[in-house]
């Protein structure tokens, strides 16, 4: 499982390593959502072109001072009418605070959802959301105190997961650099189509167990650039890579960021995530799979591979920097298990490991700097972790203010099935960012609503990892593999949405009879047993 946040600046940061195949990056335009820079064109022919920046001339003819003018100022009309309103109305807004914060989270949230259309990066208008929205909870609460002392508690749990992250982005881009995930995918050899489609979804889901979504969906269609020539079937590969890496990212703690985000604050647990949900996640790729499988793309011929172009080496080291930071990353559920500190200490010193190692190994190659954690440290996707950082602490706010808890009495109320609420989780996760949408949950139902591991937390980690699966803009794979193979919307609507829906249900299908089976060998155990003790009460 898997969240458009990190779509922006890690896909820029990680298309070093495809770019290092020699392969064209033109495909990454300004349409996407999701992504912004200047569009990449292609000077000349061939597959061993690299893309240059547009030209002066081509950038005064795609500006338009008019409307930027017009922009800056609805931006500023916009400020100016909330300070006067916000200065006027006070009282108004200290007695309707539920409605003020409503309002001030729908608007920011449909910035961050049109964010391509105007051309406002998510990530500042996350950050003025959060502001507004904790301005107002300060107007709105009994006192000032009190807000404070809600906004260093909500600062307190937010930057846990940040700082989690970043670490977990820094020792990726340190594997990533050295070229590490050459040992994993040079290893599939395969050109058959139907075992292809086998091996690339499995490598992907187990890959992603480990990795964040993004990075395994670039390192695998990076791959398959290298084994099969542009086709349908390889778009087809494609999807599966989609699917797996969502799949793949729903069933270990470190897997999907909002897996991890139910992880450290105490909703879901290492072993028995990983116990309840590894056969879901199997589930919900393995019927698409099989799907596919049956389609006529994967009952060809196997694809021509003489224009395989020839890998780049690998870095001096590179395999002990890839096992090093593989067994960092897993360290971390071994680290929180036998200390009981927080996760990302674990991270953080899976880290500091890494950074010692690289040094020592790299010490006195100036040529070889960018490898060191330093460089690294300046490629990660920091704008992402802000994104994070302002929609935690907006959501944090509407939790503070209650209007989560009012959220959850009504669904119990009128949707009173909690796998219901879960599955509607996943779904709406296909068009919305599900990190917003966690944490919602998070903040809507606690724990002693539901108990760690309970199947509704389960429910809402499998969920929302693979939902994002159904539609190519519900997850950062997503738009990854929209963007590096030239797929639109429509194309991933026709060709793979209903698969991936096919796996999505009959992963739930898989976790709701699983339970079932558990609770009804639980209950025959319970009831043999008391036949043994007091035969007479069991006719």
């Amino acid at each position: 499982m898997a969240s458009l946040s990190f779509a922006h600046h890690q896909f820029k940061k990680s298309s070093r390593w495809f770019l290092s195949q020699n392969q064209s990056l033109a495909p990454f335009g300004s349409s996407l959502r999701g992504f912004r820079g200047p569009r990449l064109l292609v000077r000349g022919s061939g597959s061993g072109q690299l893309p240059i920046a547009q030209s002066q001339s081509e950038k005064s003819c795609s500006y338009e001072p008019k409307t930027d003018l017009l922009k800056a100022m609805a931006i500023f009309a916009a400020v100016a009418t909330g300070t006067v309103i916000m200065a006027i109305s006070h009282s108004w807004v200290a007695a309707n605070q539920d409605v003020a914060m409503a309002l001030l989270f729908g608007i920011g949230y449909a910035g961050i959802i049109f964010e391509e259309s105007l051309a406002f990066n998510k990530s500042g208008v996350g950050l003025i959301m959060a502001v507004c929205l904790w301005t107002v909870r300060s107007i709105g609460a009994p006192s000032t105190d009190i807000a404070v002392a809600e906004l260093q508690h909500a600062s307190a749990e937010v930057s846990e997961i940040v700082f989690f992250l970043l670490g977990g982005m820094t020792i990726v881009e340190i594997v990533d650099s050295h070229q590490g995930f050459k040992l994993v995918t040079d290893n599939i050899t395969t050109r058959k189509p139907r075992t292809l489609l086998w091996v690339v979804g499995f490598v992907t889901f187990f890959l992603s167990s480990i990795l964040d979504n993004l990075t395994c969906t670039i390192v695998m269609v990076s791959l398959l650039r290298k084994l099969v020539p542009p086709s349908d079937f390889r778009k087809l590969l494609g999807g599966v890579v989609v699917i797996a890496a969502n799949a793949g990212g729903t069933w270990t703690p470190i897997g999907d960021v909002t897996t991890t985000m139910l992880w450290i604050h105490g909703q879901i647990s290492t072993v028995e995530t990983m116990k309840g949900l590894f056969i879901p996640a199997v589930v919900s790729l393995a019927v698409p799979l099989a799907l596919l499988s049956l389609t006529s793309e994967a009952s060809g011929d196997g694809p021509d591979t003489s224009n395989v172009m020839a890998s780049e080496q690998m870095a001096p080291r590179g395999q002990l920097v890839f096992f090093v930071g593989f067994g960092a990353l897993i360290f971390v559920p071994v680290f929180k298990s036998l200390t009981g500190l927080p996760p990302y200490m674990g991270m953080l010193l899976g880290l500091g490991v890494l950074w010692i190692l690289t040094d020592a190994i790299h010490h006195g190659e100036s040529e070889r700097q960018r490898l060191k954690v330093p460089q690294a440290l300046s490629r990660i996707d920091t704008q992402g972790a802000v994104f994070f950082l302002g929609i935690l602490l907006s959501v944090s706010s509407l939790e503070a203010a209650g209007i989560l808890r009012e959220l959850a009495n009504y669904l119990d109320t009128h949707i009173p099935n909690i796998e219901l609420i879960a599955c509607s989780i996943g779904i709406v996760s296909a068009i919305i960012d599900n990190v917003p949408l966690v944490a919602a949950a998070m903040g809507m139902y606690d724990v002693t609503s539901f108990p760690q591991d309970s199947e509704f937390w389960q429910l809402v980690a499998y969920c929302a990892g693979t939902g994002g699966s159904m539609l190519v803009i519900g997850s950062s794979a997503g738009v990854a593999f929209m963007g590096m193979e030239k797929v639109d919307f429509f194309w991933y609507f026709r060709k793979v949405s209903g698969y991936a829906f096919a796996g999505y249900a009959a992963g739930i299908a898989a976790y709701l009879a699983a339970q079932n089976l558990h609770s009804s060998g639980s209950f025959s155990f319970w009831i043999l047993n008391y036949d043994i003790k007091k035969p007479t009460w069991i006719p």
